[in-house]
């Protein structure tokens, strides 16, 4: 039997940090689906992947966003997962959501360093359903603004987090689905298709600029162009080319889809 909406238990958390606007939307579009709890980084940590804090010790502030009860944590983005499971809410949500994240957040490039879709793994990995969801960033270095103010709008991103999170409350994951990644791209609207993909290969042809600072020393800059077109049914095609909603369902287990005893041969 499914809970009640009011006894569901929601924590939102993200990589921009608390005071982003996406993470108030991400807060406001599962406003009455049950009891929603912030928790997030206090400073923007984008690129930080699933990277955990184990040498210093965390806290965390009430902050005002807006009628949510919201925590800033002085760490990760999975510090604030953790955080927020076991020192603020002290039980298992029902539902993670981590976003909007500005930048969208495809292919195998981004699953291992985005710090949204880390916290959501971290999330999954107490069998907690989690969402992670990040809307299409035109001039990449919007990516790494702290993103308080209102540049972007998530209105429709939102939408489809919501409709995402309610089947997601309702249902369930399916077998071994341990969490979703949703990306919104440029000039969708309500009517737009969700499509389901599979991760592309790269989104980034990876590249070092070499500079020298005033004393003529070099010092390197990890740049690269971004890969826009890849085959049908990828992420990547879908928000570049396709101009769809990606919805991407991840796993924990990145052990290889081979027959093991290919590898047993060699050893």
């Amino acid at each position: 039997m499914l809970k009640a909406q009011s006894m569901h238990r929601i924590l939102v958390s993200n990589d921009d940090g608390v005071y982003a606007s996406g993470l108030e939307a991400a807060a406001k579009s599962v406003r009455g689906l049950g009891e929603v709890t912030v928790a997030a980084p206090s400073g923007q940590k984008s690129g930080v992947g699933r990277s955990i804090s184990v040498f210093e010790p965390l806290r965390f502030a009430e902050v005002n966003l807006n009628g949510f009860k919201a925590y800033a944590v002085t760490g990760t983005p999975v510090d604030s997962v953790i955080i927020g499971i076991f020192a603020i809410l002290k039980e298992m949500p029902d539902l993670v959501i981590s976003g909007i994240n500005v930048g969208e957040n495809i292919s195998t490039d981004t699953v291992t360093t985005s710090g949204t879709i880390g916290a959501a793994l971290e999330a999954a990995s107490y069998g907690i359903p989690a969402i992670a969801a990040s809307i299409q960033a035109v001039d990449q270095g919007d990516k790494f603004d702290m993103h308080h103010g209102a540049k972007h709008s998530f209105d429709v991103a939102a939408l489809f987090l919501r409709r995402v999170a309610t089947r997601v409350l309702e249902h369930g994951l399916p077998e071994g689905v341990d969490l979703l990644n949703l990306n919104v791209p440029v000039g969708a609207s309500e009517e737009t298709e969700i499509k389901v993909t599979r991760l592309a290969k790269k989104i980034f042809k990876t590249a070092v600029q070499e500079r020298f600072d005033p004393r003529g020393r070099p010092y390197y800059w990890i740049d690269g162009e971004l890969i826009c077109c890849d085959e049908e049914g990828t992420d990547v095609q879908t928000i570049y080319q396709d101009k769809l909603v990606s919805l991407t369902p991840l796993s924990l287990d990145s052990t290889a889809r081979i027959d093991l005893k290919e590898i047993e041969k060699l050893f």
